[in-house]
């Protein structure tokens, strides 16, 4: 047993669809080369069963020869024993090839999401990338199970038409020519369905972008009343998907009712055409139920074929997706290579605003977008915004990336937390023991929260925090940025869901531990009660350049300023 998720050696993030299937097959080659090699035995040995048994008609029954037919009856049993084994292991590979293929797309699609983050969104709507992950993933698997049949059925199709022709030559060429025809029919049945395959598909993707979105909002939305607009809209979406997935099921079914025309006819035909060359002696009475058994043989690899077809086609459409997904262009790209600095100040290329390197520097902004937009580009989540902002002497998209996340920290407003114990969602590197966690949670005035839970650190936290108010996830993500002991901690409107006492408590215990000379805070907000604690302010007004001092001396003489503080207070 081989525990998941196996090694990659690359990532094959960029790469065409059918790129990424090569990228796919080659990953998991010896188990596919597994299953061709087992799955054509296996169907060999259902093709040659035919042929034996008209042996034994014929040298055994008809010829009176008891040693002839224990001969052929042994090898039919020999056939039988070996269809039985390598229907085992073909099966066990073929699950194996499906497994490994459709986990190892969820697993990419998770890594491409965790590392692209919003350059995923933007490329791929929400629904897109839960569709890609929960449908076209599994259908993916579907294309590397279906392999091992498909082998088997293509060699034991050729087998089957040449041993046709050792008994009768002009069948041996139907079936040759037959065969292929036959399915080639069904490519008037497939155009429609891979039309409506990926309509149906599309019309899924926009539907759970709908219901991601609607949940998402859902508490805003029943504050403003708005729950019955978006239910209606993902109503109309939900029909209109329905509606496509019900012309899909109508080319199933047209699909699977041709196999069986199909296979159906050429049996019929196959027996006819026999039957009436063993009556005018051409062929003898084991041929005849050997040309019988090969018609009913036959009919399994036209369905397999069409079985591969349909899978192809659901494979192929989920492929896209999924190479369109995984394509999308980082808006990071770790490509630094200047040292980072010792001990310099960040710089916003773009409004002017400096943050030293020690202390606590609030940003004031009448649009506190702006503000929000000033501490993400110099938290380095978009190099193409980022390079405007600089790190000491060199843009910060010059230093790696891996010390930019060690040493510079950005927590947003919307406190995220994920699944877990407590301690982990605070601590999620494990790196410090409980006393720190508790010394970071009275910073956040958060013991509260902690105290509240009978299991302490150990609570479980629900998807999202759900269990907590907004204002307790705030507090807790603030928390979770202290813990990372940043160089620079970059705090978008830490306090706006929490009350004046709350807030209060809060920026004392930032200004004793974060103030002085070993860190540097940058701190969005108009607060009064956080800005009285900062050590200095930074003013952006509407126009200009932004201005610096104490909150104090700019009350007294910006009255842009005051009239901001004082609307927000």
């Amino acid at each position: 047993m081989r525990e998941y998720p196996y090694p990659r050696p690359d990532d094959p993030f960029g790469l065409s669809p059918g790129g990424f299937l090569l990228w796919m097959g080659r990953r998991q080659l010896p188990t596919l080369l597994g299953g061709f090699f087992f799955g054509i035995v296996w169907m060999l040995s259902q093709a040659f069963a035919p042929f034996v048994i008209g042996r034994a008609l014929d040298l055994g029954v008809v010829g009176q020869d008891f040693s002839a037919l224990l001969l052929w009856t042994s090898v039919f049993l020999g056939l039988a024993v070996v269809q039985a084994i390598t229907t085992t292991v073909r099966h066990r590979l073929a699950v194996s090839n499906w497994l490994q293929a459709a986990l190892t797309t969820k697993e990419l699609i998770g890594v491409k999401v965790a590392r692209g983050g919003e350059s995923v969104g933007r490329a791929v709507p929400t629904g897109e990338i839960v569709t890609a992950a929960s449908n076209d993933a599994p259908r993916l698997g579907q294309l590397f199970d279906v392999t091992a049949r498909l082998s088997g059925s293509v060699i034991s199709y050729l087998v089957v038409s040449v041993l046709v022709a050792q008994i009768h030559l002009p069948l041996g060429i139907a079936v040759l020519i037959g065969v292929p025809a036959l399915g080639a029919l069904l490519v008037f049945v497939v155009r429609p369905f891979q039309r409506r395959q990926q309509a149906q598909r599309e019309a899924t993707g926009r539907m759970t972008s709908v219901g991601a979105d609607t949940v998402a909002g859902l508490r805003v939305l029943r504050g403003i009343g708005g729950e019955r607009i978006f239910v209606n809209r993902y109503r109309e979406r939900s029909q209109h998907a329905r509606v496509h997935g019900v012309e899909v099921a109508r080319s199933v079914a047209t699909l699977e009712a041709s196999q069986l025309l199909i296979g159906g006819a050429f049996s019929v035909f196959f027996t006819f055409s026999g039957a009436a060359l063993a009556l005018d002696g051409t062929i003898t009475v084991g041929e005849l139920m050997s040309l019988y058994g090969f018609s009913v043989f036959l009919v399994a690899p036209i369905r397999t074929g069409s079985e591969a077809l349909n899978v192809g086609i659901r494979g192929i459409v989920g492929a896209r997706k999924v190479s369109k997904l995984l394509a999308a262009a980082p808006l990071v790209a770790d490509r630094g290579t200047v040292a980072e600095p010792t001990s310099s100040s960040l710089v916003d290329g773009v409004t002017g605003v400096t943050v030293p390197p020690h202390g606590l520097t609030a940003l004031v902004c009448a649009d506190p977008g702006r503000s929000a937009a000033v501490a993400k580009r110099l938290g380095r989540f978009d190099d193409g915004e980022s390079r405007q902002a600089r790190w000491g002497d060199e843009p910060l998209t010059s230093y790696p990336l891996e010390a930019v996340r060690r040493r510079i920290v950005f927590s947003q407003a919307e406190a995220q937390l994920f699944t877990g114990s407590l301690r982990t969602a605070l601590d999620p590197q494990g790196r410090h023991d409980d006393g720190r966690i508790i010394a970071a949670l009275r910073t956040a005035a958060a013991l509260d929260i902690l105290e509240a839970v009978d299991e302490g650190l150990d609570h479980e936290v629900d998807e999202k925090g759900r269990s907590f108010s907004g204002g307790q996830r705030q507090r807790l993500s603030l928390a979770r940025a202290l813990l990372s002991d940043a160089e620079f901690l970059l705090l978008v409107e830490p306090t706006s869901a929490v009350d004046a006492h709350t807030e209060a408590r809060i920026a004392s215990g930032l200004a004793e531990s974060r103030g002085g000379r070993s860190s540097a805070t940058l701190v969005t907000t108009a607060s009064p009660l956080l800005l009285h604690a900062m050590d200095r302010v930074v003013f952006l007004p509407a126009t200009g350049t932004p201005l610096t001092g104490t909150h104090a001396g700019l009350l007294d003489s910006c009255p842009e300023y005051r009239t901001v503080v004082i609307r927000s207070e």
